[in-house]
């Protein structure tokens, strides 16, 4: 493969990238570059040199995908190129359009100018991954820009505009398309002009405040990133540029692999490639054919329904809702109204594009009025008998084409297609409550949903901003299915002795935004509810009733009651523990004939956790999820689960699959009624005694 294009023109040598799709700097194009930077210094003809790559990218900067490997550390380096750069004898001039980003811009930013189109985006984005630039970034981003434009950029991994840069020393000239020609003819100026080396290492820090600058900032970005070291690395890393360069190149490689041997970093590394790979799904290439989706319906104008309408008038897609009572759906256009305008307070939105998006909106009471729909989906009462109805209407209605989405988060998908003469065209889209708010979106794939319905699912999520993650039809999918283990965990600690408040609070501490009885009064303990008492219809001979059922038969069905497993006073959402709860927890476990017993916060997040971990391994033997790490996007996107632990399935394999699967041996062996709970699922024990990890 060739890396780099070289060519020279009339004394100009250029270097352009060829490592598509963004020019990541791998092994193959740092060798191609500093060959090509080599001969064009060996070429007598040669007076100036111009890199440059794709109008999408000058480069994307590191292949992540070498991160840990012994290709990372394969000369030349990075630095190696960056090196030589500081090393040349001749000009050399950075052409940069589309995203010049991480190492892309480190790389920018050792040669001597630059120039860029308005739109090139440049960044320093590391921060995201747990990192600090590793290639001179903390030190030469603040020399171009300035001490506190360049921190607030490494610290945030802020990505901005050329155009906003036009007047630092980071962006020389602003030009047009194409991009190569000028650059070429800013290079022949340089070279009239006699410009001198000017070396990104040499410019000195001169602002008198920058100590103060630098105290400010270490105080903020702590209390701004509690479970993360990046942030404040970052800032340690940019006060190095106070020091004689090399001494500042020195601390930023000390705090970089500090960095990168952190769990913090393997997590963010870890949810960045998954969030990708759950993009990717057997069968379904970029050849397979996606239906146009230019105009939705949604049924429902409730909260689900509301929200799933805004994703779509939020992209510009036209959406028709439709309800039963002409009440309701007032109501429910009166609340997508609300939520726009709140956010336009926040000044996010201007009223024009509060307008706009309002105008996308029309609404229904007639099935009819959704025959153009290119997409349904139904928002309806989670009950099969309603979900039948809804779906044979549609059938008779909708045009040929047409895909039909439930929203269902329990239901059987595979039932539901059976009530129409399409179910090639079913598929369920499980938004995630509040729908215009959750990034995750889980795409519900049926025994008989096409590939084209899929993949148009799959292109869906993207425009309307949802991280996607296919899953196989079971009770509650990935997600709930899995908060069915979480749950059970939870209430065995409750049984046995842990309060509501010592399990939410052993699992904030964690990293969790919310623990699971604080959640469960915020989404409505009414809903469970009536999630337990059909599954008891629908298998009479199994048990699934909770000391939950005991707070729900109180009328405590959380916030919006008052009282759930707190109580709350009237305008105030603070969790009170309540001794009503207490009392009904006690009368319990009496009647249970239960001994209380103290648990330590460790136990309580292992036994939560560890039976996340568990179901989450039943569901990948029964080819629910195509790959654990779906399931960990699944938790991160939907459920609160703490981004620095990576996920369920990341966090158990970085304690050792050995060690989770002797501590539920050990659970099981301390609970008579709980032992086939904790018994762990094959495949864990399969991994833990080969050593392997989890797919």
């Amino acid at each position: 493969m060739n890396y780099v294009n070289y060519a020279v023109v009339d004394g100009v040598a250029c270097i352009v990238f060829q490592n598509p799709p963004v020019n990541s700097l791998g092994h193959g194009l740092r060798v191609a570059i500093l060959q090509a930077l080599d001969q064009a210094e060996a070429a007598p003809e040669v007076q100036v040199v111009v890199m440059t790559g794709s109008d999408r990218a000058f480069s994307g900067g590191a292949d992540i995908t070498e991160f840990g490997t012994p290709k990372a550390a394969w000369h030349p380096t990075l630095r190696d190129v960056i090196t030589a750069l500081d090393e040349y004898t001749k000009p050399v001039i950075a052409a940069i359009d589309g995203v010049c980003l991480g190492g892309g811009l480190e790389l920018a930013m050792a040669a001597h100018y630059r120039v860029a189109t308005e739109r090139a985006m440049l960044g320093l984005p590391e921060v995201k991954l747990g990192l600090l630039p590793g290639g001179g970034g903390t030190q030469r981003l603040p020399r171009l820009v300035g001490l506190e434009r360049g921190l607030d950029m490494i610290v945030n991994g802020l990505k901005v505009e050329a155009g906003k840069l036009a007047g630092t020393l980071l962006v020389d000239r602003v030009v047009d398309t194409p991009l190569q020609e000028a650059a070429i003819a800013y290079a022949r100026e340089c070279v009239s002009a006699g410009s001198v080396l000017r070396r990104t290492r040499d410019i000195k820090i001169a602002e008198p405040d920058a100590q103060a600058l630098l105290q400010v900032a270490r105080r903020n970005v702590a209390a701004a990133s509690k479970h993360f070291p990046a942030p404040s690395l970052c800032v340690e890393a940019v006060a190095g540029c106070l020091l004689p360069f090399d001494e500042g190149l020195k601390q930023e490689r000390v705090l970089f692999m500090q960095l990168m041997n952190s769990p913090e970093s393997a997590a963010l590394r870890h949810v960045f490639a998954a969030e990708r790979a759950a993009l990717k799904v057997p069968g379904i290439t970029s050849a397979t054919v996606k239906r146009d989706i230019r105009r939705v319906g949604v049924i429902g104008a409730g909260t689900m329904g509301g929200g799933i309408s805004m994703n779509f008038l939020n992209a510009g897609i036209p959406v028709t809702l439709l309800e039963a009572e002409q009440v309701a759906l007032e109501r429910g256009v009166g609340i997508i109204r609300r939520n726009y305008e709140n956010t336009m307070k926040k000044g996010r939105l201007t009223q024009a594009q509060v307008d706009d998006r309002m105008s996308l909106l029309s609404t229904t009471l007639k099935y009819d009025d959704l025959s153009s729909a290119d997409l349904v989906i139904e928002a309806v009462f989670e009950d099969m008998g309603v979900k039948e109805n809804v779906f044979r209407t549609l059938d008779a209605v909708l045009k040929p084409g047409a895909i039909l989405a439930t929203n269902t988060s329990t239901l059987d998908v595979n039932t539901i297609a059976g009530f129409v003469n399409r179910p090639q065209d079913v598929v369920g889209l499980h938004f995630f409550s509040p729908a215009n708010v959750m990034k995750l979106l889980e795409i519900v794939r049926a025994d008989q949903t096409s590939p084209e319905v899929l993949a148009t699912s799959l292109a869906l999520a993207k425009t309307i901003g949802k991280q996607p993650v296919v899953s196989g039809v079971c009770d509650g999918f990935i997600g709930n299915r899995m908060l069915n283990g979480y749950r059970a965990a939870g209430e065995e600690l409750l049984l046995h002795g842990a309060s509501p408040a010592q399990i939410d609070h052993a699992l904030e501490d964690f990293g969790f935004a919310m623990g699971p009885y604080r959640m469960g009064d915020l989404a409505g303990l009414d809903i469970g509810w009536a999630v337990r008492k059909r599954r008891q219809a629908e298998n009479p001979h199994l048990d699934f009733s909770s000391v939950a059922d005991r707070i729900c038969e109180a009328g405590r069905y959380g916030q919006k009651t008052g009282a759930g497993w707190y109580r709350y006073e009237t305008g105030n959402r603070q969790a009170l523990e309540d001794p009503v709860v207490t009392q009904i927890l006690a009368d319990y476990r009496k009647e249970k004939g239960i001994e209380p017993r103290q648990f330590s916060p460790k136990e309580i997040v292992e036994r939560c956790v560890f039976g996340l971990v568990n179901e989450g391994a039943h569901i990948l033997e029964e080819g629910i999820a195509l790959r654990a790490s779906d399931i960990d996007v699944v938790y991160l996107n939907g459920y609160g689960f703490p981004l620095h632990r990576g996920g369920p399935m990341h966090y158990a394999q970085q304690l050792g699959l050995y060690n989770v699967v002797r501590a539920m041996r050990r659970f099981a062996r301390q609970s008579d009624k709980a032992a086939e709970f904790w018994q762990p699922a094959d495949l864990l024990v399969q991994c833990a005694e080969s050593g392997e990890a989890l797919k």
